[in-house]
């Protein structure tokens, strides 16, 4: 499952978009500061959009905590969208890529290799994602669906990237979460070899 994703857009960059689709931006606890990150993990303070109860096309922008804790205390920072629906707290992850591992596939690797998922045509994306009030304060959560064609070959789950035309619509709990969560045709997440890094000079599409 996905434990780790990239973003390195900034503030005036997700706030400059959204505001080209007519979404309402507002910053209830300032401007989040938002530090490029390649690889964002589990527990780590990052920015999400939360839709706005009432506000059809608004949302907040805050840094809120990846994963909550769970039973046992293990932290849930993916969580199953089959058979829900979601009608409250949805949140968008802005990324600009998320990451899968497998085995190792080179000769001597004790590592497993990684892979960097990005969206073909956006330079990031948002990631489907709920929020939820927890003992350590809010924090939030990746929904996930079985793998895509992209992703199966790496994963047999993986969590829900939005292009730009279903932000609104997730944002907005009145719409069917069933209408806005689901595949993108094959060849809409081009994947790269994060680690160990290719060669130099070497193709960087590749597929296992």
């Amino acid at each position: 499952m996905c434990n780790a994703y990239s973003l390195l857009v900034d503030v005036a960059t997700i706030m400059g978009d959204f505001a080209d689709l007519k979404i309402r931006i507002k910053l209830p606890e300032g401007a989040p500061n938002v530090a490029a990150a390649e690889v964002i993990t589990i527990g780590d303070m990052a920015p999400i959009v939360r839709g706005i109860e009432g506000e059809r096309g608004a949302g907040e922008l805050v840094n809120r905590r990846w994963s909550w804790s769970g039973q046992g205390g293990k932290p849930v920072y993916n969580f199953r969208s089959e058979g829900r629906e979601f009608t409250s707290n949805r949140c968008l992850i802005p990324a600009d890529g998320f990451y899968e591992h497998t085995a190792p596939i080179l000769p001597g690797q004790k590592r497993k290799t990684r892979w960097l998922f990005t969206m073909r045509d956006c330079p990031w994306f948002c990631i489907a994602g709920i929020w939820r009030e927890g003992p350590a304060g809010e924090a939030f959560t990746m929904l996930t669906m079985d793998a895509g064609e992209d992703v199966a070959p790496y994963h047999h789950r993986q969590i829900i990237p939005l292009p730009p035309d279903r932000w609104a619509d997730w944002l907005d709990p009145s719409v069917p979460a069933r209408d806005v969560l689901g595949h993108l045709p094959k060849g809409s997440l081009p994947v790269t070899r994060a680690y160990p890094p290719p060669a130099q000079g070497a193709q960087p599409m590749l597929a296992l």
